[in-house]
């Protein structure tokens, strides 16, 4: 069995997750951590037992692939780095600020024949795995993800914090080209827009709507996609997922029948890590290419300037 040579970017909250998953997976080997926060970075490598490296540059001497777990402001900055050394990147969600950016990274990859995977890691989540293969032609799709206020991830606004796992998630369906987007979304405890809603309407028929909040009390994960004779529960957060179908009762009469879906405990991270690994030595596309993360971002940015249309338009109203 090949093992691959690894490294972490950045072990925060969700680097540190990184580093634990590749110390024991058996096709990685944990060769070191790199963090801006020495003591952290330094905390974290005592733990696996393995190097802290206070520069960049040397970690990406030593490794094949690295995961990137640093702010978003800096995933391209960091990530075109790592593919100029010819290290394999599994960049965190979104794959860059600005679309500029990630086709800049995927051009990138594509030179130097590495491979570019975006941490959309509700992919891997064993609830849709379970149910992916019951969808088929969605018309109406929609998306709750909710969380209360930290400091984390507030350098981007709630778009691309989080409402992007769900924009990926629907463009994953193939529901064809965007034909309209409608957003609204306002700031509340920081400087960006802490929460939206959107609605977004597709060529094939499907429209799906969006809500993603980084101000409630309560956190979820969730995801209601309604078909031809069926409807689909998916929640994230439980793992859990049911599948709800259209079928003939007593007296011939339409009884809507639930089918909880069969999940496992499988960790999604440590699913997404393998499939990224999976990639590099199989010399395959990864599950999420740098094309779906730019497709993903491309969408996000629609519904942003659907909110900054929204804002102009009612704060002029109001004047």
């Amino acid at each position: 069995m090949q093992k691959l040579r690894v490294g972490v970017i950045g072990v925060g909250h969700l680097g540190q997750h990184h580093a634990r998953l590749y110390a024991t997976l058996p096709t990685s080997t944990l060769i070191g951590v790199t963090d801006q926060d020495s003591k952290r970075g330094q905390l974290i490598a005592d733990k696996h037992r393995v190097r802290f490296y206070s520069e960049m540059a040397a970690l990406l001497r030593e490794v094949d692939a690295v995961s990137i777990a640093v702010p978003t402001s800096a995933h391209h900055a960091v990530a075109k780095r790592c593919l100029d050394a010819g290290v394999h990147v599994l960049v965190e969600k979104p794959i860059t600020v600005t679309l500029a950016e990630a086709t800049e990274l995927i051009e990138a990859a594509r030179a130097c024949g590495r491979v570019l995977q975006v941490g959309h890691i509700e992919r891997f989540n064993p609830a849709i795995r379970a149910v992916r293969s019951q969808i088929n032609r969605p018309g109406f799709i929609e998306c709750h993800r909710l969380s209360p206020f930290g400091e984390r991830g507030t350098d981007v606004d709630v778009v691309l914090d989080l409402m992007i796992h769900d924009l990926d998630m629907v463009l994953s369906f193939h529901p064809g080209a965007v034909e309209e987007v409608r957003a609204a979304g306002v700031p509340v405890l920081s400087s960006t827009i802490d929460i939206a809603n959107a609605r977004i309407a597709f060529a094939s028929g499907c429209v799906a709507n969006f809500t993603a909040s980084r101000v409630s009390t309560m956190r979820m994960r969730k995801l209601r996609l309604f078909q031809r004779d069926s409807y689909l529960s998916v929640d994230y957060q439980a793992r859990q997922a049911a599948i709800l179908r259209r079928q003939l009762g007593t007296n011939q009469r339409p009884e809507i029948f639930m089918e909880p879906a069969k999940t496992t405990d499988d960790e999604p991270l440590k699913l997404e890590l393998e499939a990224f690994l999976h990639a590099i030595v199989s010399k395959t596309p990864p599950v999420v290419t740098g094309e779906d993360g730019a497709a993903a971002l491309a969408l996000a940015h629609q519904v942003l300037e659907s909110i900054g249309s929204f804002v102009q338009r009612h704060s002029v109203e109001g004047e």
